[in-house]
């Protein structure tokens, strides 16, 4: 605001420069991610944006401990202790002692875990189809390639790579 109690508009000056216009366009995706993400399904509902994220990689990496989940995603364990608490609450995961032998136990994405994720999964894809359905298959492999590179970047960055299939 200037001295006189009026915004100041600042975004002409961003939008001008690639850098705020991805900062503006990244802010919009996060409003408009309700229109691609799963809806409440009949069948119990759908899973949270943390559980969703978790057991894509625990599926991706196969049984992880609370440790190997600290190291993979950057959080403490007692946020993680939290939110596989819940997941077990809701049956998304189970917790088995270590394949490999070692101390901790893991979490292994259980049978209905795996099911709820690919019922979302689908249906987020189905919502990005509607989104990207006047696109040409080329825009969505290009637009593909460059979301894969801006989130290699950002993994790279914070020094928390995530598997690709």
């Amino acid at each position: 605001m200037d001295t006189s109690g009026r915004r100041i508009d600042n975004s002409a000056a961003s939008k001008d420069k690639p850098v705020g216009q991805v900062e503006f366009e990244t802010m919009l995706l996060g409003r408009h991610s309700h229109l691609f993400n799963p809806r409440t399904r009949a069948s119990g509902g759908r899973l949270d944006r943390s559980a969703y994220i978790l057991l894509s990689r625990i599926q991706m990496d196969g049984p992880m401990s609370i440790g190997q989940l600290t190291d993979a995603f950057g959080l403490d364990a007692s946020t993680l202790n939290r939110q596989t608490a819940a997941m077990m609450r809701t049956g998304l995961v189970e917790r088995i002692p270590d394949p490999d032998g070692g101390m901790a136990r893991k979490f292994r994405i259980s049978a209905e875990g795996a099911h709820q994720l690919d019922a979302d999964r689908a249906e987020y894809r189905q919502g990005l189809e509607k989104v990207l359905d006047t696109w040409s298959p080329q825009d969505v492999a290009t637009f593909a390639e460059f979301l894969q590179r801006f989130n290699g970047d950002i993994e790279r960055l914070e020094g928390h790579p995530w598997p690709r299939p």
